[in-house]
């Protein structure tokens, strides 16, 4: 008996290694399976089921339609593919080892199953997932933050063909001036609570422009709210969030869409996108577009050109290499933008009041400035194990601008002052601005415990190059309100030459900057619906200054470090449907040192950014209802401002508020009927900056409201499947563009503009009908300037597929 006892460990272990050798064998006998699930019309077929007939494998396909299920049993398998309203298919397949390609399935729409059931699943207009906000695969509902998504379908329903109209399905977002074209900084100009910001991040790294962007490559905007500092740094971002574009990516499938719109004021717009497999391994897209329209004043115009080629290379499983270029050019005069004294009390206080008839553009046709703009990305994604991923991102853009630029201004020219005489002012600009992105990113996610781990850790380095050659001139004053006045068409090319080339001082000269940064960022499940978000960022900045050619001398250089943390936490009070949650983000703002008057040199540190922030995020009734509301409560600190003792001297105490609520809204409640809404109220405040604006509201925070909506319909059914409508707008409340003792205010009036649309779509061509603003509101935007919007426009367009 002892002798049996004795050999029953060595039996143990025998029959231990012959188990372990049995499942070794049994895991080499499975493989992988990869398709792609498209809807009748040849568009991709998200969170579909894919299900291993007989098995408990089985998975959703991605926004894309692919899917990849893992662990399949080798030999014939049948897969089951279905979704509510549509007819389920099977698809035979002989499973070996290793990867296997699966037949592209389109789906057939069931129309019992159509006239029976709600469908389930996303709107289009749902939030989309993304891997850019947090830098980490999280879904919405895991994210202490807020951001806002704008899908290419929505821009295709609402007829948009300039970048500016896209950003109206944004709560809480407003434009403040349309792109100028001039160096530096000639893009459009947006708030966002309460602070300016420009678009100018592509795919997560530095994409920038001087002047319009086109809409032709992007898959969806995001607008991601709030300081955040803490993962894209300080260089490209402001205290109230950013906007990134998602640019379209090559697919397995091949396919093409190419469209016409034309409409008022000479609009006519081509665009092209085909994607086409160039192997199993390789695919191509290209996007392109050429754009030409006249302003709706008495001169002015846009005349662009833009190709985005685009190549994804699935070298292996664990190897993707994605490389994106965008190459745009514009030719166009600038838009009217009516620029306030800003040192004496202001006569006219409204736009009304100004007497100007709107119009007239002040400028003239050969008035133009070109901005050719091109943006390069190249991204490679390696699998290092089940757990981590390297990914190495790389973008260079390089931004130009030549050519005239115009603009007036109301000056004091005459005594006694008057808001009637306009100086014209036109600079001869010459700049180019080079910007090179290097990033490391190391993403895991795994469990020590029991406790997962999303992780990114990042190294980041951001190089800036800028060179202008610049002459501004007086050209002339004009009367503003009188149409007789004859200086008003003697504005022409040959005569701004003439005065340029009296210039004898232009302004030529050279800067640089560098930084660098490391990031490290953990979503920690606490427990199944508990989520914490730790973050923090060390930014490192180098300035070195600015080169003046003509004196050889450098002024500006400096050095200066931050520190940026970032803190959040999220209960699922209803897994994958309700949340809460809170957040700390922090965002910074390089200063550079100071010479006082006593000649010493004073020594800032960065502005500093700090929002607590906390709301609700919900995707309910199986997707039908999706939302969010949040309060934030932003305060900058470390503000320079005048020193209220020392005449001349500068100090860096100062500080400023932004609080506010938002609010958006998606749903579908019915099969065809989609619907978003938002709401955004704002109160920002100057705390303790310069005397004359302490306590007032400050400039470029935009209308303190602001509401978006839009409703469409399209049966999915019937003998009307096909045709649908929409209709929706945008309000905004009044907004102070001058706000200080010294000119007092000048308030811009409140607005709601409404636009419509009509379509009719197939599977092979689609026909749509926009208005826009067909009330014909007369409105306008500002920040210090005054700017008429388009009235009443009406557009057609047609797209066909294959």
């Amino acid at each position: 008996m002892s002798d049996e006892y004795s050999r029953r460990p060595a039996l143990r272990i025998l029959l231990g290694f012959l188990l372990l050798f049995s499942m070794n064998a049994f895991a080499q006998q499975k493989g992988q399976v990869r398709g792609q699930v498209l809807t009748s019309d040849n568009r991709p077929a998200p969170f579909v089921s894919v299900l291993v007939k007989g098995t408990a494998i089985g998975g959703l396909t991605m926004e894309s339609g692919n899917y990849q299920l893992k662990n399949v049993p080798t030999g014939p398998q049948i897969l089951l593919i279905s979704v509510v309203g549509y007819e389920a298919v099977e698809v035979a397949i002989d499973v070996k080892t290793g990867v296997n390609q699966a037949d592209i399935v389109r789906l057939k729409e069931d129309e019992k199953t159509l006239n029976e059931v709600t469908i389930r699943g996303k709107g289009r207009y749902d939030k989309q997932e993304s891997d850019y906000v947090a830098r980490i695969p999280i879904k919405n509902l895991e994210n202490p933050q807020i951001y806002s998504t704008v899908s290419s379908e929505l821009l295709k329903e609402q007829v948009v063909t300039n970048f500016d109209d896209a950003l109206k399905n944004v709560p809480g977002v407003d434009k403040l001036w349309t792109s100028t074209g001039r160096g530096g900084d000639g893009a459009a100009y947006f708030t966002m609570r309460g602070f300016s910001i420009q678009p100018s991040m592509i795919n997560g790294v530095a994409g920038l422009s001087n002047g319009g962007l086109d809409p032709a490559n992007i898959e969806r905007v995001e607008v991601i709210k709030g300081p955040s500092g803490t993962l894209f740094g300080s260089s490209l971002v402001n205290f109230g969030g950013l906007i990134n574009l998602v640019t379209k990516k090559p697919h397995e499938v091949s396919k093409g869409e190419f469209s016409y719109t034309t409409g008022s004021y000479g609009l006519n717009r081509l665009t092209a996108d085909v994607n086409t497999p160039l192997s199993d391994k390789v695919f191509f897209r290209v996007n392109g577009a050429l754009h030409t329209e006249n302003s709706f004043q008495d001169a002015g115009f846009k005349r662009t050109g833009f190709i985005a080629p685009s190549l994804l290379f699935k070298a292996s499983d664990r190897l993707t290499v994605h490389l994106n270029a965008e190459v745009f050019t514009s030719k166009a005069t600038n838009p009217l933008m009516v620029f306030l004294n800003r040192s004496r009390t202001l006569i006219a206080k409204t736009p009304k009041e100004l007497g100007i008839n709107w119009n007239r553009s002040f400028t003239s046709d050969d008035i133009t400035v070109s901005t050719p703009t091109t943006n390069l990305y190249g991204q490679v994604s390696y699998k290092l194990s089940d757990k981590w991923t390297s990914q190495t991102n790389v973008s260079s853009s390089v931004r130009k601008s030549v050519g005239l630029y115009s603009y007036v201004m109301f000056l004091d020219a005459v005594k006694p002052a008057n808001d009637t005489l306009l100086s014209r002012y036109v600079g001869d600009q010459n700049a180019t601005t080079t910007t090179t992105s290097l990033q490391q990113n190391f993403i895991g996610d795994f469990r020590i415990g029991s406790v997962r781990n999303r992780v990114v850790a990042g190294l980041d380095y951001l190089g800036t190059k800028a060179r202008t050659y610049s002459s501004y001139i007086l050209f002339d004053n004009v009367n503003s309100v009188r149409l007789n006045d004859v200086r008003y068409s003697q504005l022409t090319r040959p005569a701004v030459e003439a005065k340029l080339a009296q210039v004898t001082a232009p302004t030529k000269n050279t800067a640089e900057s560098h930084t660098y940064s490391a990031y490290v960022s953990d979503v920690i499940n606490v427990t199944d619906q508990l989520l914490a978000m730790l973050s923090v960022r060390f930014d490192r900045f180098d300035n070195k200054g600015t080169y003046n050619i003509r004196t050889g001398a450098t002024t500006g250089a400096y050095t200066q470090n931050a520190v940026s943390p970032k803190f959040g936490l999220v209960y699922q009070v209803m897994k994958d449907r309700l949340s809460v949650f809170a957040n700390y983000m922090n965002g910074f703002k390089n200063v550079g040192n100071g010479t006082q008057p006593d000649g010493s040199v004073a020594v800032f540190k960065p502005q500093q950014a700090n929002q607590f922030e906390a709301g609700v995020k919900g995707e309910l009734f199986d997707g039908k209802l999706t939302g969010s509301v949040s309060y934030y409560d932003i305060y900058v600190s470390d503000i320079t401002r005048p020193d209220p003792e020392r005449v001349g001297f500068t100090i860096q105490d100062g500080n400023m508020s932004s609080k506010g609520i938002e609010f958006e809204l998606a749903a579908h409640p019915v099969p065809g009927l989609n619907l978003i809404a938002g709401y955004a109220h704002n109160d920002s405040k100057n705390e303790k900056t310069d005397a004359g604006s302490i306590g007032r509201r400050t400039v470029g925070s935009g209308p303190a409201d602001l509401a978006n909506l839009w409703i469409s319909y399209a049966p999915v059914a019937g003998s009307l499947k096909g045709l649908g409508f929409g209709i929706g707008g945008n309000y905004a409340g009044e907004n102070i563009i001058t706000n200080s003792a010294a000119t007092g205010q000048f308030i811009v009036p409140a607005y709601t503009v409404l636009n419509a649309t009509a379509f009719y779509d197939t599977p092979s061509l689609r026909f749509a009908l926009k208005a826009d603003n067909f009330t014909n509101q007369l409105y306008w935007k500002g920040w210090t300037t005054v700017e008429p919007q388009k009235p009443r426009s009406i557009a057609a367009s047609v797209i066909f597929r294959y």
